[in-house]
């Protein structure tokens, strides 16, 4: 099948699930941000070998193992992966789910400057309007906070380079993500061995406590599976524009679910990018030149 006509739902339902996410981060409040991280490392690598199982893709993670040459990219992205997801919990136990719907709409910016300097792509005509209609929305975004957006901008920054590594790397998504996730593992076990007293404690002492931790393996990997398979089959630019579901639906339920202020700014910075959206949508349906790179 054509790669576009593939990658294109797998990004989008990567960045539906990414989108809707913080409700589930916020019944987790009785856990530290650091402890959820390590949970849902723990459990996403459980759901991944239980994957690997299924597709019979232990061989070529094995494989991986023997070829120095993939792995170089693996440890960067499992890193990245981390420090992604720590910020990102931090930011939605401490009401800050709309600075984070910022750093998601800056992040596609930073992959389509990746895109046209790292890897040779092209913006054309209405891609070039679209992105003057985000910037122009992001930017009504900064005032409104009054400070420096240092979550948004860590958010943008650690994802973009993330989408770099799954780009250059040279082996299956899912096998790549499984190994990033056993480098991970070990430092998420030691981590909660270390913070807490006994299995109970690190669950939330309640059984529905414990199953919303299991669950983190689950809301964690889907997304992450989705775009690994994305980033590896379209363009960074189209990767990027279509990125922006995911912080609407943020901002939305960080505004109307949680009640998280919003200004006049946002309301207008909100409107611009989806503005952006359709122009580059509608220049896209009339154009053939969106293919991989």
């Amino acid at each position: 099948m054509d790669r576009n006509r593939t990658g294109i739902p797998a990004a989008l339902a990567a960045f539906f699930l990414w989108g809707i996410l913080p409700a589930y981060w916020k019944q987790l409040d009785f856990l530290p941000a650091a402890e959820i991280v390590a949970q849902r490392t723990l459990w996403s690598l459980v759901v991944l070998l239980g994957i690997a199982a299924w597709r019979g893709g232990f061989q070529e993670i094995l494989g991986i193992f023997a070829r120095p040459s993939a792995m170089k990219w693996l440890l960067p992205a499992g890193l990245l992966l981390a420090a992604n997801w720590t910020l990102y919990v931090w930011a939605t136990l401490h009401d800050r789910i709309i600075e984070s719907a910022l750093g998601y709409y800056l992040n596609p910016f930073f992959n389509m400057l990746i895109g046209v300097i790292w890897f040779g792509e092209r913006l054309n005509r209405s891609q070039t309007i679209a992105v003057g209609f985000a910037l122009a929305g992001v930017a009504l975004q900064i005032p409104a906070i009054g400070k420096i957006p240092w979550v948004a901008l860590g958010l943008a920054v650690s994802f973009s380079l993330y989408a770099v590594t799954k780009k250059r790397s040279t082996v299956g998504s899912n096998a790549g993500l499984t190994v990033e996730t056993l480098f991970l593992a070990p430092i998420a076990l030691v981590w909660l061995l270390v913070k807490t007293d006994s299995p109970a404690e690190a669950f939330g002492g309640t059984p529905a406590h414990a199953a919303l931790v299991i669950g983190t393996g689950l809301a964690t990997t889907l997304p992450l599976v989705f775009f690994s398979f994305a980033a590896r089959n379209i363009r960074l630019t189209t990767l990027g524009m279509l990125q922006f579901v995911a912080p609407t639906l943020q901002l939305l339920i960080g505004w109307k679910f949680f009640g998280e202020p919003m200004n006049t700014s946002r309301l207008l910075s909100f409107a611009l990018i989806w503005l952006a959206i359709i122009v580059y949508a509608a220049g896209s349906a009339t154009s053939r030149r969106d293919r991989p790179a």
